[in-house]
């Protein structure tokens, strides 16, 4: 399976912008025949922590799912796009639509906020999956990835790939890659998963900077290709479904099915 993953510069509230940058590689994108495409979180809206719904002011999240709905037909992919979600009885979600060439499949709303963001948002309750040309993905938004239980629940669920679209800021590229390789790898090794990941990127005087970078790894765990940039970029990579076959077949090598569920009671407690 062929899969993208997008770093770029998403402008608070410059939806219109945002969009149309997005429209363009998503073209380039089927170009290269990619199937999956996933942008960063916070990619359409751009990352906003005060007052996020008046992204909205002069558009609207209808608009949005239709443009994003059209997006995916017209250029026969799925796209993975992250929004603010507006909800009619308080806070809104941090949601990443999922849209295909038949229309728009779903959305995965933030299960887990950082600690800034619970003052903004609302966190979703549900964990699931998606389903696509007989293979299953999971996304999971930046903080999330930091909880490996949901990569264990999704990956329960069918899950063959993981998207982690980020809007992690502060640092280096260099720096984050490091950061990220200090966990995502484990979450591909321990759930026998391709792990795609993508971030923001974005440097402006007075405004939060994102350093970008893109990394798929694996069912191994082990890094397949990377850019390690604050550049805007497109990655592209062939996920070998005949490697996990072949890891999830071996006998010592896929630890999911020997799980003891009886044992692990007090995860789901508070510490």
């Amino acid at each position: 399976m062929r899969v993208g993953a997008v770093c770029m510069e998403s402008r608070p509230g410059e939806i219109e912008r945002n969009l149309e940058r997005m429209e363009g590689v998503a073209a380039r994108a089927a170009g290269r025949g990619v199937e999956i495409l996933c942008f960063p979180e916070f990619s359409v809206t751009g990352y906003v922590l005060d007052d996020p719904e008046s992204v909205y002011s002069g558009s609207s999240y209808e608009a949005v799912l239709d443009r994003l709905r059209r997006m995916a037909v017209n250029h026969g992919l799925v796209v993975i796009a992250g929004v603010i979600e507006p909800h009619p009885e308080g806070p809104p979600s941090i949601g990443q639509v999922v849209a295909g060439p038949e229309g728009i499949m779903g959305i995965h709303r933030k299960t887990h906020l950082s600690p800034p963001e619970k003052e903004a948002f609302r966190p979703g309750n549900r964990i699931s999956v998606f389903h696509w040309k007989e293979k299953v993905f999971g996304v999971q938004l930046c903080y999330e990835s930091h909880f490996p239980e949901i990569s264990t629940m999704m990956a329960i669920q069918g899950a063959d790939i993981l998207f982690l679209p980020h809007a992690s800021p502060r640092g280096t590229p260099e720096e984050k890659l490091e950061s990220w390789l200090r966990h995502l790898p484990g979450r591909a090794f321990d759930n026998a998963l391709f792990v795609v990941a993508c971030n923001q990127t974005s440097i402006r005087p007075g405004a939060l900077s994102f350093p970008g970078v893109a990394v798929a790894l694996g069912p191994d765990g082990r890094v397949i290709r990377q850019v390690v940039s604050a550049d805007e970029c497109l990655l592209v990579v062939t996920l070998d479904m005949a490697r996990q076959e072949k890891i999830r077949t071996h006998r010592m090598k896929y630890f999911l099915p020997h799980r003891r569920p009886e044992l692990y009671g007090p995860i789901s407690a508070s510490p």
